[in-house]
């Protein structure tokens, strides 16, 4: 053979050389697929009168009249507006709670006391929601801690696991309780990709603790702080289930009914499959939609988002 030989191709070289890599990832890709994408192609049931009996094909297309119907639904939107009532409220009440932890733990100087403290405040994080609202029954429930202190006091007892008017307060502090601990690990994580020197430079130049967290700490985080923020207004209509249906016999559906408990309840206890799937596609489109405008939000305030802007 004469001549130069001809570079491997590109795409050809990075496959010969990443192929160990690929291979750890494609069970993870794998599950994936399998979980994840595979089971989107279930969505056709929101267009017919699906019945398990007989199966996709046999199951008579009804377009958009599931659709209809749902949007004509008072309790559909009664879930929403509950749902997205929530999600608003946690947004402001819990979302700043794993900043303000990591800032914190970052600020412990000694090792010890910091690994001690991370252990305790991850640790809710690994209880089942069963464990957790059985805590805080024990503790907030008309027998409870606090009820029993306040009898012995002379004062008349609380139950707030029954109050539909404090709902929304418990299930904040639910949640901060089992899952702020765990998300500070992002931002820790983030903070110790700030460059230390220039805390020094800021001490030298004479700023003090809060100036260097206002000037240094805040902006290090805020494009973590965004990524996240878009990510999780598109999952605002997804504020869990196991800890709402727990719950919803002791406060009413009226306080506790969310989308999530809304589709099962309409769903696996009466048989409308194909209700439950156009909940579900609706739901999935919104957080789509959010997650989209959060994005354009982003690129117009200069940062990435989640994705590169072309």
């Amino acid at each position: 053979m004469t001549g130069k030989e001809s570079a491997p191709h590109p795409l050809r070289a990075r496959l010969r050389r990443d192929w160990p890599l690929l291979l750890m990832t494609a069970p993870a890709v794998g599950l994936l697929l399998l979980f994840h994408y595979v089971p989107l192609l279930g969505n056709v049931i929101a267009f017919q009168d699906y019945s398990p009996y007989v199966g996709f094909a046999d199951s008579p297309w009804v377009g958009f009249a599931n659709f209809q119907w749902l949007l004509l639904d008072q309790s559909f939107w009664d879930a929403t507006l509950n749902t997205l009532g929530i999600t608003t409220f946690q947004l402001v009440f819990y979302f700043p709670v794993p900043i303000a932890l990591a800032i914190l733990l970052d600020s412990v100087v000694r090792p010890k006391v910091r690994l001690l403290v991370q252990s305790v405040v991850y640790m809710p994080h690994f209880f089942s929601w069963v464990l957790v609202v059985t805590l805080f029954q024990q503790m907030l429930g008309g027998a409870g801690l606090v009820s029993q202190i306040l009898r012995e006091h002379g004062h008349e007892g609380i139950d707030l696991m029954t109050n539909p008017d404090t709902f929304l307060l418990l299930v904040t502090g639910e949640t901060v309780w089992k899952d702020a601990g765990w998300g500070t690990i992002i931002f820790l994580a983030a903070l110790a990709a700030i460059d230390r020197n220039l805390y020094e430079a800021a001490a030298v130049d004479g700023a003090g603790r809060w100036r260097r967290m206002w000037h240094i700490t805040l902006p290090g985080l805020r494009p973590v702080v965004i990524l996240l923020l878009i990510l999780r207004l598109g999952d605002a209509l997804n504020v869990g289930f196991e800890q709402f249906f727990i719950q919803r016999d002791a406060v009413g559906r009226d306080a506790a009914e969310v989308l999530d408990t809304f589709v099962y309840w309409r769903t696996l206890t009466t048989g409308e499959w194909s209700y439950g799937a156009a909940a579900g596609m609706v739901k999935g489109l919104v957080g789509l939609a959010l997650i989209l405008v959060a994005n354009k939000v982003a690129h117009r305030f200069g940062e990435q988002g989640i994705y590169k802007r072309t």
